[in-house]
C-alpha cells in the first residue's frame, strides 16, 4: 500500500498547491517556482520550462558570435525579477504562466551554455603536423570504418611546448591493435584541428570535440607501441584511466564468453564498447530501426537497477525481523540505485546513459520519499539536469531521439491510464495485452523520433516497426533475464554460461537486422534535407501533444506546428550535389538515394551526414552525367578535354581540370580545395551555388584557425 499511499498524498500536495495559487495567496517568486513544480500533478510546467531550457541552450550553441557573459546573466535576472513583479501584482491565467516558464528556461538555457563553455579550458591545434611523436595513455577504444580511433590521454607531442598540448586527442589505428586502455604508447601520427562542418547542416563534430576535451584528430602511421611510463599525475585522469580499463576488461570478458557471431554485441550492450562489432552489424541495427539497442539508455538501466532492486525487495521480504520494522523497498532502492550509478559509469556515461540513469535516481527517489514518479515531470527533472550539466548535448540527435521516445510513451501511458480510469477498467494481463503495448510502443516511440532520424541521417528505417516488434521480445523475454543472471552469477564466477545463451539470443537479433535491412538496405532516403526551423516546429508539436490534456486539445495543439514544419520542408530548397575535398561527388537522385562518386584523389575529408554511404561508382576517362532534382550534372575527369558542345546539356558542370565553363554554373578541382568543398542545391528549379558554413568566434570553430 506505500506507492498508492504515496501516490495520493502526491495529488493532494498538488491539488492544494494549485488551489492557494489560484486564490493569490502566494506572491513573487517563491509562487512562480510553486507554480511550476506543483501546480500539475503530470508535471507539465516543469516540461515547459526544460523545453525552454533546451531552446536557450540550442540557441546559444547555434550562434556564430560568442554571447557574452553579463548580458546573459542580466538578460536571466531580469527576466526573473519581472515574472516575480507580475505575479505579486495579478493573478496569473494558465497560458501567460506557461510562456513566462518557457522564457525564463530559454534564458536560463542560453547562461548554462555561456557557463559550460567558460568551464571548458583546453588547446586545440591550429593547423596540421606531423608525422610527430605522440605519447600518452590509452583512454578508449571506439570502432571506426576502417580499424579502431583511440582516444589518447596527452603526455608530450613532439615540437609543442607544454603550453600548447591538447588535452587529449583521437587518432585512427588501422593496424592491428596490441595495446589496450589504460597503458602508456607511443604513436608516429598526423593530427590536425577537429573538422567543422563543411556542408549545411552537417554535424558540427568541432563543436562535440571541444567540450569533450578533444584538441585534435588525426591517424596512426604504423601501430602505437606500449611505453615504460606509470600512471599520469592528476588524480582524476589516473581514475578515469582506472575505469577505461574496467569497461574495456568487461568488453573483452562479455566478447569471448557470447561467442564469436554476437559477442561484439553483447560487449557493446554490457560496456558501451562497440570496438568488437562488426561494421556490417552496426548498418543492419541502423538500417532495420534497431540501432536503439546499442545506446545504453533506459532499457539497459532498467535491467541493472530493476533486477537489483527486485532481488533485495524479495530477499528483505523473507528475513521476517527487518520486514516488520522497516519498509524493505527503500533499502532495495538505495541498493539498485547504487548498482545503476556503477552502471552508468563503467557504461561509459553517453547522453542516453545519463538520462536514463537520471529517471532511475527520480524514480528510486520517489519510492524513498513515498511520491509516485512514473510522469513527465520525472522526464523533465531528468532532461534539466542534463541540459545544466551538458547543454551542448540538446543538439546532439542521441539527446534529442532520447527524450523525444520517453516523453511520448509516458504521455501516451498516461493518456491510457485517464482513459482507464474514467472507463472503469481494470489494468490489462495476458499475452494479449503484452503484444498490445509492445505494438504501441514501437509505434509512439517510432513516430516520435523520425523527425530527428530524417534531419540528422536523411532516412528512416522503413521496416523498423515491424523489426521492433520482432526482436524487442526476444531482448525483453530473453536477453534481459540472461544478462541479469549473469550479472547475478558474475562474483561467484558462474556467468559464462548465461553469457553464452544471452549471445544465442542476440545472434537472433542479428539475423532480424540483416533481414530488415536487407530488404531496405540503409533504410528509406529522403531526397531534401530537412531544414533546422522544420524540426524546431515538429519538436513544438511533439511538447505540445504531451503537455495538453485531452485529445482534443492535443490533436489541435499539435497538429498546427506540423503543418507549419511540412510547409517550411516544402518551400526548402532541394539538395542537389557536394564535392567534397576528399575528391569525392555526392549527388541526391531523383528518388532521394545518395550517390557516391569518386571523381579525384583527395586528401580532405567527406562530410559527416555521408560519410556512411557507400562508393556507387568512378569517374573516369569519360563525361559522368548524373541528375539531381531535375538537374543534368556533367562530371569531367581529370585529363579528358570537353567541348561546350558536348557540355551544351549540362546545368551544373565539375571538371577535374580548368575547363570552359560554357556559360552555366561550374567549379573545378582547384576551386573545391580553396574553399575546401563546394555544394549546389535547386531553388526554382535552378541549380545555385551554396556558401560553406562560415566560421565564426567561437572557442570550437574560430575563424584564426581557419
Amino acid at each position: 500500500m506505500k506507492p498508492l499511499a504515496g501516490h495520493l498524498v502526491d495529488a493532494d500536495l498538488h491539488e492544494h498547491a494549485g488551489a492557494r495559487l489560484r486564490k493569490g495567496e502566494k506572491t513573487g517568486l517563491r509562487r512562480f517556482v510553486r507554480a511550476i513544480i506543483f501546480l500539475d500533478a503530470q508535471g507539465r510546467y516543469p516540461l515547459l520550462f526544460a523545453f525552454g531550457l533546451c531552446a536557450g541552450a540550442a540557441w546559444y550553441i547555434s550562434v556564430w558570435i560568442e554571447p557574452a557573459l553579463y548580458p546573459l546573466i542580466a538578460a536571466f535576472f531580469v527576466n526573473v525579477t519581472l515574472v516575480t513583479i507580475v505575479m505579486q501584482r495579478i493573478t496569473v491565467p494558465p497560458l501567460v504562466l506557461a510562456l513566462m516558464t518557457v522564457t525564463v528556461g530559454v534564458f536560463g538555457g542560453a547562461l548554462s551554455g555561456k557557463l559550460a563553455t567558460l568551464r571548458v579550458s583546453h588547446s586545440i591545434v591550429g593547423q596540421t603536423i606531423g608525422p610527430v611523436m605522440l605519447e600518452g595513455w590509452v583512454e578508449d577504444v571506439e570502432p571506426a570504418r576502417r580499424g579502431v580511433r583511440l582516444r589518447l590521454l596527452v603526455h608530450a607531442i613532439d615540437n609543442l611546448p607544454q603550453s600548447a598540448l591538447p588535452d587529449r586527442v583521437r587518432v585512427t589505428h588501422t593496424t592491428r591493435l596490441q595495446v589496450e586502455a589504460g597503458r602508456f604508447v607511443r604513436c608516429w601520427v598526423v593530427l590536425r584541428p577537429p573538422p567543422g562542418p563543411i556542408v549545411k547542416g552537417d554535424y558540427a563534430f568541432d563543436r562535440q570535440a571541444y567540450f569533450e576535451g578533444l584538441g585534435a584528430v588525426g591517424y596512426v602511421q604504423g601501430r602505437c607501441r606500449g611505453g615504460a611510463l606509470g600512471e599520469p599525475q592528476a588524480g582524476p585522469d589516473r581514475g578515469a584511466l582506472w575505469i577505461a580499463q574496467q569497461r574495456r576488461n568487461l568488453a573483452h570478458h562479455v566478447h569471448q564468453a557470447a561467442g564469436t557471431r554476437a559477442g561484439g554485441f553483447a560487449a557493446a550492450l554490457a560496456s558501451g564498447d562497440r570496438s568488437f562489432m562488426a561494421s556490417t552489424d552496426q548498418e543492419a541495427l541502423r538500417g532495420s530501426g534497431l540501432a536503439h539497442l546499442l545506446a545504453i539508455s533506459g532499457l539497459h538501466m532498467g535491467i541493472v537497477g530493476g533486477l537489483v532492486y527486485l532481488m533485495v525487495w524479495r530477499v528483505l521480504a523473507l528475513i521476517e525481523p527487518i520486514a516488520l520494522r522497516i519498509p524493505v523497498q527503500k533499502p532495495a532502492a538505495v541498493a539498485a540505485l547504487f548498482a545503476s550509478l556503477i552502471y552508468l559509469v563503467l557504461s561509459g556515461a553517453s547522453i542516453s546513459t545519463q538520462r536514463a540513469f537520471i529517471m532511475a535516481a527520480v524514480l528510486f527517489g520517489a519510492i524513498l520519499v513515498d511520491r509516485s514518479a512514473l510522469s513527465l515531470r520525472s522526464l523533465s527533472i531528468a532532461m534539466i539536469i542534463v541540459v545544466i550539466l551538458s547543454p551542448w548535448s540538446v543538439l546532439t540527435p542521441g539527446f534529442q531521439m532520447s527524450f523525444a521516445a520517453t516523453g511520448a510513451l509516458i504521455a501516451a501511458y498516461e493518456a491510457w491510464q485517464r482513459g482507464r480510469r474514467k472507463s472503469g477498467r481494470s489494468t490489462g494481463k495476458g499475452v494479449g495485452f503484452w503484444l498490445k503495448s509492445l505494438v504501441v510502443t514501437s509505434l509512439v516511440s517510432g513516430i516520435a523520433t523520425m523527425p530527428y532520424a530524417l534531419y540528422h541521417f536523411d532516412r528512416v528505417a522503413g521496416l523498423g516497426l515491424v523489426a521492433n516488434l520482432m526482436a524487442m521480445p526476444i531482448i525483453s523475454l530473453v536477453s534481459a533475464p540472461l544478462a541479469g543472471a549473469s550479472l547475478v552469477l558474475a562474483p561467484f564466477g558462474l556467468s559464462d554460461a548465461p553469457l553464452r545463451l544471452f549471445g544465442y539470443s542476440l545472434e537472433a537479433v542479428l539475423w532480424i537486422a540483416h533481414t530488415f535491412n536487407g530488404a531496405l538496405p540503409g533504410g528509406v532516403s529522403i531526397g531534401k534535407p530537412m531544414p533546422g526551423s522544420a524540426l524546431g516546429l515538429f519538436t513544438t508539436a511533439l511538447v505540445l501533444s504531451a503537455v495538453l490534456v485531452g485529445w482534443r486539445k492535443r490533436v489541435l495543439g499539435g497538429l498546427v506546428p506540423l503543418i507549419a514544419g511540412i510547409l517550411v520542408w516544402t518551400v526548402s530548397p532541394a539538395a542537389a550535389v557536394h564535392w567534397a575535398p576528399s575528391g569525392e561527388v555526392f549527388i541526391v537522385g531523383p528518388n532521394g538515394a545518395v550517390e557516391r562518386i569518386e571523381l579525384v584523389e583527395g586528401d580532405g575529408l567527406a562530410p559527416l551526414r555521408f560519410i556512411d554511404d557507400p562508393v556507387t561508382g568512378a569517374c573516369v576517362d569519360q563525361i559522368c552525367w548524373r541528375t539531381s532534382a531535375g538537374q543534368q550534372i556533367a562530371l569531367v575527369p581529370a585529363g579528358f578535354a570537353t567541348t561546350c558542345h558536348e557540355l551544351s546539356e549540362a546545368d551544373l558542370i565539375l571538371s577535374v581540370s580548368r575547363e570552359p565553363t560554357c556559360g552555366v554554373e561550374a567549379a573545378t578541382w582547384q576551386d573545391v580545395q580553396a574553399a575546401n568543398g563546394q555544394s549546389w542545391r535547386v531553388r526554382d528549379a535552378v541549380i545555385r551555388h551554396v556558401q560553406r558554413p562560415l566560421c565564426g568566434e567561437r572557442p570550437w570553430n574560430s575563424c584564426r584557425r581557419n
